[in-house]
């Protein structure tokens, strides 16, 4: 194969996907698999789905992009859906996740500068997070594996590790000896790439309270636990608390680029000139974002997401107790689970390569963390088909 023009910022698997449909795509020599990928949680009705292939052609026939200096009547309505349906006000849209994340931050910051009088805002994150790949986003990830080879980072974020309520009070106390310093908190309600760790409510809850008793923002990165992805719309709803701030991506648009950050009314610092996207909110991009969220609805996804989520956990229940010297656990919520290794057993990136050449796309979390995010529309015998095509993978690599 020839060299190739793009640049190697990714270790591409040797395959080419040319055609998807539902859950399965297609290579360029013809080979069928199973994602359970879907764009790392993008692609959240499947592929090629007609609904959303109908409603952006009629868009294109439209309008499909127009400057921000202009209303544009789609945007409104996302918004409108998005506030409709969760504990937030106001929306402002862009491209990914890592924009909405640059846009939560100088919210961040702009509320330390002019609530809390700070001159120089802090911004807590959590260890093994990750919150995207821009030079604030990737500072704000906990993991230095993604700072190195970029320093020197930037300045205003401390780590602190997830779930741990004590490190966190000890963290801030550290922070305001002095006074105010603490801008803000960001955090994932469930951490995706770290793992797949969802976030303890009882820990959630305490932090809620202390974001309060001193005006710290409460930011949730909800890029890939949003959207229906946990069987809740929002992945707060399983926390039981309300964050001040959430941001979104991945599923919002079903595969169509998108970012949002939402905010509730009293945190909404940004005025006009403050902060854009030129891209951002455009009308294809509401309209597969307004499509999303009406299929969703339409399709009663998030009750069979809950069911799906249960169905794999439970196959891989059955799976960790017949490999229990390679598997150590599940978890996760709804249709983002994570399959624990053993330290002994083959990596996260061995189990995956070995599943494709199954026929079955997975996504590595970390080193020993094996990730399905299926399309939320995945039906129960392609789970358990998944689960199949896993442990042939497992048996071949231990053999």
């Amino acid at each position: 194969m020839a060299p190739s023009p793009v640049m190697d910022t990714y270790a591409r698997f040797p395959v080419e996907l040319v055609r998807g449909r539902g859950v399965w795509v297609w290579d360029s020599a013809g080979k069928r698999y199973l994602d359970c990928v879907a764009g790392i949680a993008v692609c959240c009705l499947g592929h090629s789905d007609r609904r959303l292939k109908r409603a952006l052609c009629r868009q294109l026939d439209t309008l499909q992009h127009v400057s921000n200096l202009y209303r544009i009547p789609e945007q409104e309505q996302l918004a409108e859906r998005i506030v409709s349906s969760s504990c937030l006000d106001r929306v402002f849209f862009c491209n990914s996740g890592a924009e909405a994340n640059e846009a939560a931050i100088k919210l961040a910051r702009k509320h330390g500068h002019t609530v809390r009088g700070i001159a120089e805002p802090l911004i807590l994150t959590a260890n093994a997070s990750f919150h995207g790949r821009t030079l604030a986003a990737v500072t704000a990830t906990g993991q230095p594996k993604y700072h190195q080879g970029f320093e020197p980072m930037v300045q205003g974020f401390r780590h602190f590790p997830y779930n741990d309520i004590a490190a966190f009070e000890s963290l801030l106390a550290d922070c305001e000896a002095e006074g105010p310093r603490v801008a803000a908190v960001l955090l994932e309600p469930l951490q995706g790439e770290g793992g797949v760790v969802p976030g303890d409510p009882a820990f959630f809850r305490r932090l809620r309270q202390c974001c309060d008793e001193r005006q710290i923002l409460l930011i949730f990165d909800e890029v890939q636990i949003g959207v229906g992805r946990s069987g809740r719309l929002w992945g707060y709803e399983r926390l039981g608390v309300e964050p001040d701030a959430i941001t979104l991506a991945k599923g919002l648009g079903g595969g169509f680029p998108i970012g949002a950050l939402a905010v509730k009314s009293a945190v909404d610092h940004f005025r006009p000139g403050e902060h854009a996207s030129t891209f951002g909110g455009n009308p294809m991009a509401c309209r597969a974002g307004l499509t999303v969220l009406a299929e969703l609805e339409r399709r009663q996804l998030l009750p069979h997401v809950q069911r799906m989520g249960e169905l794999l956990q439970d196959q891989l229940a059955h799976l960790i107790a017949r490999h229990p010297s390679l598997l150590e656990g599940s978890r996760g919520w709804g249709l983002l689970q994570g399959l624990v290794l053993r330290p002994e057993a083959p990596s996260a990136a061995a189990v995956v390569q070995a599943c494709l050449e199954e026929g079955l796309l997975l996504v590595p979390a970390g080193a020993q963390v094996v990730r399905f995010v299926p399309p939320l529309t995945i039906k129960p015998r392609q789970l358990r088909q998944a689960v199949q095509l896993l442990e042939r993978a497992l048996l071949r690599l231990a053999r």
